[in-house]
């Protein structure tokens, strides 16, 4: 595997170890512990050390490089689909994942839920891993027989060259809604940034030409998708107890199928998948035979009875995707639909006051609480999403915990308890702590509680 690490604490006897300056933590300050650890070599911008020293203008930059020389040309022969976007990378990755794998075609997944090879998981501390971790992975799924990757690809990734080097078969692009402005500053950044990926992109784009940013995608081989799509065309969709029925057309052919997929938002998620699958020359009814087979992935749209009503787990954590899924259960409600919201810290803060609006205005109520405050004061968070609210349908309750009680014990026949901004997060991050928390797990204490 790469004798490359940028973690002391992962270093090993013979690697070289890159000191990085990042912006929390400076690599430098821990060359010394790597050596203890056994690097024979060390690159860094400053400095001598009684190994072997190799100093450079960008030490990061230098990574990038020869991880990228070294290894681009052995893990693409893997194929390689990418997902970019704001919302839906995660359940479209995952759905191609399962479908992949169901065909007898070895897949792994890489994204925010971790990556998954060969049946295991584990976890991942960012959508996009960087480039060293990344190609790490890459190399293990090799190793391991895969011969396909689904992975997310981040517009941050993107930016900082973390996927520099690979070559993506085939990609999806899904949407563009107000995210990451604290990185990119305008939407005009954020759309550039994402199309960063069409420079490494082979063949086919499956592109949701609904949304106005994917009708702007000027690239010669797009696979057009949605109600205006001219090659994967939605003709209309209807919710079943457990999923949804779709009628679609696939290039000029009539299909219509069942999935185990709740809502408007997995209509596409779901055709996206099976855009990026065909493409890469699998035959649709092949697909379609396994699609009620597969199921989203953890804490999107994840639904728990409680009592007469129902709690749903989703990681809704954007302006565009609390609306959505607001929206989505609103349609059809036989009851209230309840949404517990928050927003994070350290993080845009131009979409909180969005946030607050959204839900106070296609909610029956509203609980409003923290989502990972970090270092920011939660009052203060609460305060920026609150110049958004305009009406009285809410309540402020900071405490995550107690903010999931209050809203379950207002369940009556048929109310739908909307739980958004976590997903499948096991974890609250308060200050510079990750401290356990997990909302389908308070769920469920609520539930025994009341046994």
């Amino acid at each position: 595997m790469i004798k490359v690490k940028i973690d002391s604490r992962k270093v090993e006897k013979g690697d070289i170890f890159v000191a990085i300056k990042g912006s929390g933590v400076d690599g430098h300050d821990f060359i010394e512990q790597a050596i203890q650890n056994g690097a024979e070599k060390i690159v860094c911008e400053h400095g001598n050390y009684k190994v072997e020293t190799l100093v450079v203008d960008s030490s990061e930059e230098w990574v990038k490089n020869y991880i990228s020389d070294t290894y681009s040309e052995e893990v693409n022969e893997l194929n390689i689909m990418g997902v970019t976007g704001t919302n839906g990378k995660t359940t479209t990755c995952y759905l191609t994942y399962q479908i992949l794998n169901k065909l007898g075609i070895k897949t792994a997944y890489i994204g925010t839920i971790g990556f998954y090879c060969n049946g295991e998981s584990r976890e991942l501390p960012n959508t996009t891993p960087n480039i060293v971790d990344l190609y790490e992975l890459l190399l293990e799924a090799k190793d391991k027989g895969c011969t396909n990757v689904i992975m997310e690809v981040s517009s941050h990734s993107l930016v900082l060259e973390r996927v520099k080097g690979l070559k993506y078969k085939v990609a999806a692009f899904t949407n563009l809604t107000e995210d990451h402005l604290d990185f990119h500053k305008t939407m005009d950044n954020y759309f550039k940034a994402k199309n960063l990926l069409l420079k490494q992109l082979e063949g086919s784009y499956i592109v949701n030409v609904d949304d106005e940013y994917g009708d702007k995608i000027d690239y010669d081989k797009v696979v057009s998708l949605g109600y205006k799509g001219n090659d994967i065309k939605i003709v209309d969709f209807s919710d079943t107890e457990n999923g949804t029925n779709i009628n679609f057309e696939y290039k000029r052919t009539s299909y219509e199928i069942e999935t185990n997929l709740k809502s408007n938002f997995n209509v596409y998620n779901y055709l996206t998948a099976l855009g990026l699958i065909t493409e890469m020359g699998v035959n649709i009814k092949d697909v379609l035979k396994i699609t009620k087979e597969i199921y989203p992935p953890r804490g999107r749209c994840e639904q728990i009875k409680v009592n007469k009503g129902i709690a749903v787990v989703d990681y809704a954590h954007t302006p565009d995707a609390v609306f959505k899924i607001i929206k989505a259960f609103s349609e059809n409600k036989k009851g209230r639909v309840i949404t517990l919201v928050g927003c994070g810290g350290d993080r845009d803060p131009l979409k909180r006051p969005i946030m607050g609006r959204i839900a106070v205005e296609n909610s029956d109520f509203v609980v409003l609480t923290s989502d990972n405050p970090r270092t920011e004061d939660p009052q203060k968070i609460m305060d920026d999403i609150l110049e958004g609210v305009k009406t009285d349908n809410y309540v402020v309750v900071l405490d995550r915990k107690e903010a999931i009680i209050r809203a379950l014990d207002m369940i009556e026949d048929n109310d739908v308890v909307l739980l958004l901004g976590k997903g499948h997060e096991d974890y609250q991050i308060l200050g510079r702590e990750k401290v356990h928390f997990d909302d389908k797990e308070e769920v469920e204490k609520y539930i025994n509680s009341k046994k």
